[in-house]
């Protein structure tokens, strides 16, 4: 068993915070984990993106390379298609639809998810829809979890450790999140 992910957005959207949920859920099954991840101008609005490489066996490097990504994981639909090089043809692209404008010369919304509609195995989410905007990156991950190789129950296992010294209620809205996403992604025929 081998997942290879790209998770992209913005500075703020909580990229870094999937990455820990997917490496702590993967660690609590004795599985291999390599992550790695740009964060160069995020606290700005920058973009921010994690390599997160799982699997049963050694794994030699911790970035991705281009066409071999099982699953690009976007909170934001740019984004998506900034790291759509790194898809392996038969991989995933799971992007929220919302944007964050974040420049002046922000491409028009709707050019962006027709570009998106018109990719192979793309799952479009409406987080807000499904959660606040603090919880989104919830919303997502739990929409990617099917394809990550990790059983559900333990990815929410590694949202409470991550969340837990914020206290119950904020554990109980990102596991809500994640439900929300999950359900919304099974509700779709992938």
């Amino acid at each position: 068993m081998k997942t290879d992910i790209v998770i992209a957005g913005v500075g703020g959207q909580g990229i870094l915070s999937i990455a820990v949920v997917i490496g702590t859920a993967a660690v609590n099954n004795n599985l291999n984990i390599k992550q790695a991840e740009v964060h160069g101008m995020s606290q700005r609005g920058g973009a921010v993106y994690s390599h997160v490489r799982v699997s049963d066996k050694p794994i030699a490097s911790d970035l991705i390379p281009l066409c071999k990504a099982d699953l690009v994981l976007s909170v934001e639909p740019l984004e998506g298609l900034r790291y759509l090089p790194y898809l392996s043809p038969n991989g995933r692209l799971i992007t929220n639809i919302h944007p964050f404008v974040n420049m002046g010369n922000y491409p028009d919304s709707q050019v962006i998810l027709a570009q998106l509609k018109s990719i192979k195995n793309c799952i479009l989410i409406d987080a807000e829809e499904l959660a606040s905007t603090k919880a989104s990156n919830m919303v997502m991950l739990g929409a990617a979890a099917p394809f990550i190789n990790i059983e559900m129950q333990e990815l929410e296992k590694a949202i409470t450790s991550l969340f837990k010294a914020k206290g119950d209620e904020i554990v109980a809205m990102n596991i809500k999140a994640f439900q929300s996403g999950y359900n919304a992604t099974c509700e779709t025929a992938y």
